[in-house]
């Protein structure tokens, strides 16, 4: 690939909605049909020729490591690397999406996958023609967006015949929380924070999403595939029960 596959996994959360059952475990390690939530993105981001993988870390973060140790194999037995954000270990708490990633910034590449630790998405493919085609383009990001679910009738993003993002606009999607971002997105002049975020400042992902969409410069797709947003004891209990 002329761009190697560069990936984080956003896995910093306490999980407050899952309680009891994040008490003692962090989100991404809740066990999904016989094996850890994150692990499920670990082996689907190897299996797609991934080498580099940056996992982010706060709540019970030490536990992750622990679990994956520094050089997972997915099923095929491919190597990837894997490197550690310890936001809970340097600061004391979680930065949010765009610290997080700002934070970890220095261990990524120019393009990179991003995916939320709590989405159940076993079909996704992280296709590597696909992340060829956005390096090649100007795009600052390519989300993609899914069939609402019950729990966000409303959507978060519009769609255009062209395959804009759109801040706004019917009907809306649901963003996955799975995309390829530009590094240059987390740059002036789109963002403030310094790469590696020095001062661990704790920011959303959505406003500055939404900046790079009024500019015309995020791309997204609808994907049907099986997807859930593992939000609550009730949908992880019935993810198992399939």
């Amino acid at each position: 690939m002329a761009h190697p596959a560069h990936a984080i996994v956003l896995a910093a959360g306490r999980g407050n909605r899952m309680r009891p059952l994040t008490d003692q475990v962090p989100k991404p390690l809740l066990d999904v049909q016989g094996k850890p939530l994150l692990q499920w993105h670990a082996d689907a981001l190897a299996d797609a020729g991934c080498v580099d993988l940056v996992i982010n870390t706060a709540w019970l973060g030490e536990q992750i490591p622990e679990h994956f140790g520094p050089h997972p194999r997915s099923s095929d037995g491919l190597p990837m690397d894997i490197a550690y954000s310890a936001e809970g270990e340097d600061f004391g708490y979680a930065l949010e999406t765009a610290g997080g990633i700002a934070r970890a910034l220095p261990l990524l590449g120019e393009v990179f996958w991003v995916v939320a630790g709590d989405v159940f998405a076993p079909g996704f493919p992280f296709d590597p023609d696909a992340l060829a085609r956005f390096a090649r383009g100007d795009r600052l990001a390519h989300l993609w967006l899914v069939p609402n679910p019950d729990h966000n009738p409303r959507g978060d993003f519009g769609l255009s015949p062209e395959g804009l993002a759109l801040n706004g606009g019917e009907p809306r999607h649901t963003y996955s929380t799975i995309g390829l971002y530009r590094r240059a997105l987390f740059e002036a002049p789109w963002f403030d924070i310094p790469p590696g975020n020095p001062q661990g400042r704790a920011e959303p992902l959505a406003p500055l999403l939404r900046r790079a969409m009024d500019a015309g410069r995020v791309s997204a797709e609808l994907y049907t595939g099986p997807w859930t947003d593992v939000g609550t004891p009730e949908r992880l209990a019935e993810l198992n029960a399939r």
